[in-house]
């Protein structure tokens, strides 16, 4: 009896190290805002084709910088693996199309990408994969603030075929350049 508790116990104590050392320091979103400054290449893009880009509240567009607000998220500082959600969003509109682009959702389980809800005429498409995120810096950790700079924003594979059959161009390809991101967050709960 006394061998079999010894080996419950020492199997629960591995087990448990195992997981402590799989868990990693998780830190929550306590607000902040990601800036977009959009490239030349979309607004001539845009442009070119009558397309009127304009902001969804409480995000802001104001001489070529896309703002939207951070409400809350998750992130791990290990890693970075984690969720950053946004409020407002973008309007594009040529015409009697429009396309609203809506609560972004920065994910960054996997390869990074930021996912947005579709709206076109007004019919919920759902939520799409709208933008690959490469980052170009390291993220900077003060106190509670986390700051992301030098995010190159792209266009995905599936955001770039859903605005040319919407719009019925084919400007657009996976790849395509948006624009260079900063993210502002700031964390509680971290062990850092």
């Amino acid at each position: 009896m006394r061998r079999t508790t010894t080996l419950v116990i020492s199997i629960l104590l591995l087990l448990g190290s195992v997981g402590s050392a799989t868990a990693a320091p998780t830190s929550q979103i306590a607000g902040g805002r990601t800036s977009v400054e959009l490239s030349g290449e979309f607004l001539d893009a845009v442009g070119s084709l009558g397309v009127h880009v304009s902001p969804v509240g409480p995000g802001s567009l104001r001489r070529g910088v896309a703002s939207f607000p951070i409400p809350g998220g998750a992130l791990d500082l290990s890693d970075a693996r984690g969720d950053v959600f946004h409020t407002g969003g973008l309007t594009l509109r040529a015409g009697s199309t429009e396309v609203r682009l809506l609560n972004f959702v920065i994910d960054t389980q996997d390869a990074p990408v930021l996912t947005g809800l579709v709206v076109v005429n007004g019919d919920l498409l759902g939520r799409v994969p709208l933008f690959d995120l490469a980052l170009g810096a390291a993220p900077e950790v003060k106190r509670s603030l986390l700051v992301v700079r030098d995010v190159d924003v792209t266009l995905t594979g599936v955001a770039a075929d859903a605005l040319n059959d919407v719009f019925d161009v084919e400007a657009f390809e996976e790849g395509f350049p948006i624009g260079e991101a900063v993210v502002f967050t700031f964390l509680f709960g971290s062990r850092h």
